[in-house]
C-alpha cells in the first residue's frame, strides 16, 4: 500500500493551512455571531417570542455552529497529524481563540432559553417548527440551576483561553514532542522512537522487551513531571473552581448532565465492577500459567501465547475488519469503505504525531476522520474496528441536525465496541487453530478487562484526585500514590506492577481533555456486551433495530434511544449481565487451554 494511501487526505476541507478561505470561515462566523446577537439578543426570553422565530433563531444558531466549527476541526486534525509546524501550531491557536470570541458572543442564546417560563416552553417544543431540536432544548434546561449571568459567563469563557485551554494545548504539545532512544528488537543500534512505537512492544513475545520498553516511556514522563503535574494540577483545580461557582453538588454532576447519566445509575455500575475484579485477577492468573511465568507483571498482560507474536499488515487488517462489518450488515461496511476510498484515515505512527488513537466525528454535511498509530499488533487491528466502528456511527447519524448529531458519551462508545466484539467473533469462526483460538480469546478478553475494569480504575484514580486536590497542591509523588493505590484494587495479588508504573497516570489524555470520560467506557463495554447477547438471541431481526439506535445520533436519552431493543438500565442487575456474558468468554477460553494441544 502506497504511502499517500496510508495518510489522510484533508483537501475535502481545505486546500492547506494557506487556504484563503479558511480564515473567509472564520471571519464570517465572527460576523454571523455579531448578526445573530443583534437580531435575537432580549428576543428569546421575551413574552413575544413565537415557534417560528425560535425555530428561525434554532436555525441561524445551527448556521453558525457549522461555519464556525469547519475550520478549527481541520486545525484540530492538521496538528493532530504533525504539531511540529509552527503554522499548524499557530492556526489551531488561532482557530481556538476565534470560536472562543464567537461562542462568547452568542452566549446570550442558551442563557435565555433556560429564562423561558416553563409551561410556555412546554408549548413552544410541541410546535412542529421547533420539535426537531426538542432534545436538544430539554438538554440546554437541564443546566439551569448551575447557568450564571451572561457577564459572568463571558467571562468564564474569556479565561478559560489562558487558563485550562492552555494547560490542555500544552501537554498536548509536550506528549507528541516527546522522543525515546530504545533499541528496537532485531536492531543493533539505539535510535530515535515515537512512544506509539515503544507502548506496541507490550505485545511483543519477550518478557524483557516488554518491560524496558514500557519503563523507556514511563520515565521519559517522570522526566516531564514538573510540566505534567502542573497541567493536572491546574484543570483540577480548575474544575473543582467551577463545581463551587456554579454550585453543582458533585464534581461529577456537570459529566453526568452532559451524557444523560444518573449519579445512582453510574455509581452502581462502578461498583458492579468492583465486585468482579476477581474476574479479571482469575483470567491474570490463567495468562500466567499461560504464558508459563512465576511472576506475572503488568508488563505481561498483553503478552502474546502464541510462540510467535501474530502481526498484520494495514491491508490484512482493513480487509478483516470489512469482512467482520459485512457479515452483521452490509451498510456497516459500505459506511467503513468510505473511510479507505476517500483517504480519512491516518495510519502510521511519526514523529509530532498525536498518539493513541480517535475518530473526529466532524458534523452532518462533513465525513468524519479516523487517526491511528497503526504498528501491526492484533491490538490495531481491534483499535481499527473501533474507530470504524464510532466512524459508522457518526455516518448513520449524518440525517440528524446539527445539536442531535452527536451521542451523548456513554453511547458514543456503543458502536465502537460493538465493532470490536464483531471482530473477535469472525476471526474465531474463521480459525481452527486451537492456538490461535485461545490468543484471540485472550485479546477479547484482555480488551474487556481493559475497557471495564481498567476504565474504573482510572475514574476511581480521577475522582480521588480531584477530591485531593481540593485540599491543596499535589506534588508528582500524589498522584503516583493515588495512581498505584487503584491499580492494587484491581490487580491485588495477581499482578506486580513494575516500579516505573507509578507514572501511569501522567500520559491519559482523558483526565486532561474531559472530566470523568472514562466511565462512559465501562457504560459502552458493558451495554455491548448485553446488546451483543441480544444480536445472538435473535439474529438476523435484531440488526435494523441496532442500525436505527445509531441513526439515532444523540436525538434521545439513552435510557429511550435503548427501549426498543429491549434493554433497561435501571434494572438492578443490568450491569452484572455483561460481567456474566466475560464469564462465559473465561470459561470458553478455559476450556480450550485444557483440552488436547
Amino acid at each position: 500500500m502506497s504511502k499517500d494511501a496510508m495518510d489522510w487526505d484533508l483537501s475535502s476541507l481545505y486546500d492547506g493551512p494557506e487556504d484563503p478561505r479558511w480564515e473567509a470561515y472564520l471571519a464570517a462566523a465572527g460576523e454571523l455571531a455579531e448578526a445573530f446577537r443583534g437580531e435575537f439578543r432580549g428576543r428569546i426570553a421575551s413574552e413575544d417570542l413565537t415557534p417560528q422565530h425560535l425555530a428561525t433563531a434554532l436555525g441561524r444558531f445551527e448556521a453558525l455552529q457549522r461555519r464556525g466549527l469547519k475550520p478549527l476541526l481541520y486545525a484540530q486534525l492538521l496538528f493532530s497529524g504533525d504539531s511540529t509546524p509552527d503554522r499548524h501550531r499557530a492556526l489551531l491557536a488561532r482557530a481556538r481563540e476565534a470560536w472562543s470570541e464567537a461562542t462568547e458572543t452568542v452566549l446570550f442564546f442558551e442563557l435565555e432559553i433556560l429564562r423561558i417560563e416553563g409551561e410556555r416552553f412546554a408549548a413552544l417544543l410541541a410546535d412542529p417548527a421547533v420539535a426537531p431540536y426538542a432534545h436538544y432544548l430539554d438538554n440546554a434546561r437541564a443546566h439551569a440551576p448551575y447557568t450564571l449571568s451572561e457577564e459572568v459567563e463571558q467571562a468564564l469563557q474569556r479565561k478559560d483561553l489562558t487558563g485550562k485551554q492552555a494547560f490542555v494545548q500544552l501537554f498536548e504539545e509536550l506528549s507528541s514532542s516527546l522522543r525515546y532512544l530504545f533499541t528496537l528488537p532485531g536492531e543493533e543500534e539505539p535510535r530515535e522512537v515515537t512512544g506509539e512505537e515503544l507502548l506496541a512492544l507490550l505485545h511483543h513475545p519477550d518478557g524483557g522487551t516488554r518491560e524496558t520498553a514500557f519503563a523507556t516511556f514511563l520515565e521519559k514522563h517522570a522526566e516531564n513531571a514538573l510540566v505534567l503535574s502542573s497541567c493536572f494540577n491546574n484543570i483540577f483545580l480548575d474544575h473543582g473552581k467551577e463545581v463551587d461557582l456554579r454550585g453543582y453538588p458533585d464534581l461529577m454532576t456537570p459529566t453526568h448532565l452532559a451524557s444523560e447519566t444518573e449519579p445512582e445509575m453510574v455509581e452502581r455500575m462502578m461498583e458492579t465492577a468492583e465486585a468482579n475484579y476477581g474476574l479479571a485477577r482469575e483470567y491474570f492468573g490463567l495468562k500466567r500459567r499461560l504464558l508459563g511465568l512465576e511472576t506475572f507483571k503488568n508488563t505481561d498482560i498483553y503478552a502474546p501465547v502464541e510462540e510467535e507474536g501474530r502481526t498484520f499488515t494495514y491491508a490484512e487488517a482493513r480487509d478483516l475488519v470489512l469482512e467482520a462489518f459485512g457479515g452483521f450488515a452490509p451498510e456497516m461496511a459500505l459506511a467503513a469503505e468510505g473511510f479507505f476510498a476517500e483517504r480519512r484515515i491516518d495510519v502510521p505512527p511519526r514523529p509530532g504525531k498525536t498518539g493513541g488513537a480517535f475518530c473526529m466525528p466532524m458534523m452532518p454535511g462533513l465525513a468524519p476522520y479516523v487517526l491511528l498509530n497503526f504498528t501491526g499488533t492484533p491490538r490495531d487491528v481491534s483499535t481499527l474496528a473501533h474507530e470504524l466502528g464510532h466512524g459508522i456511527h457518526n455516518t448513520l447519524a449524518q440525517g440528524q441536525n446539527f445539536f442531535h448529531y452527536y451521542p451523548s458519551l456513554p453511547m458514543a462508545e456503543t458502536a465502537s465496541v460493538f465493532g470490536e466484539m464483531l471482530l473477535t467473533r469472525h476471526l474465531l469462526q474463521r480459525e481452527e487453530d486451537r492456538g490461535v483460538k485461545i490468543a484471540l480469546l485472550c485479546a477479547k478478553l484482555e480488551d474487556i478487562i481493559a475497557t471495564t475494569f481498567r476504565q474504573n480504575v482510572l475514574t476511581r484514580f480521577e475522582l480521588a484526585a480531584h477530591k485531593k486536590r481540593a485540599g491543596g497542591l499535589l506534588s508528582a509523588d500524589d498522584f503516583c500514590r493515588l495512581w498505584q493505590e487503584e491499580n492494587a484494587r484491581l490487580f491485588g495479588d495477581a499482578v506486580e506492577m513494575i516500579p516505573s508504573y507509578r507514572w501511569g497516570w501522567s500520559y491519559i489524555g482523558h483526565f486532561i481533555h474531559s472530566r470523568f470520560y472514562c466511565y462512559s467506557y465501562v457504560f459502552g463495554e458493558l451495554l455491548v456486551l448485553a446488546l451483543y447477547q441480544k444480536y445472538l438471541e435473535e439474529g438476523a431481526s435484531f440488526v435494523p433495530k441496532y442500525l436505527d439506535l445509531l441513526r439515532l445520533g444523540g436525538s434521545r436519552p439513552p435510557q429511550e434511544g435503548l427501549r426498543p431493543l429491549g434493554i433497561d438500565l435501571t434494572d438492578p442487575g443490568f450491569w452484572q449481565k455483561g460481567f456474566d456474558f466475560t464469564r462465559s468468554l473465561l470459561e470458553e477460553l478455559k476450556a480450550l487451554a485444557s483440552g488436547p494441544a
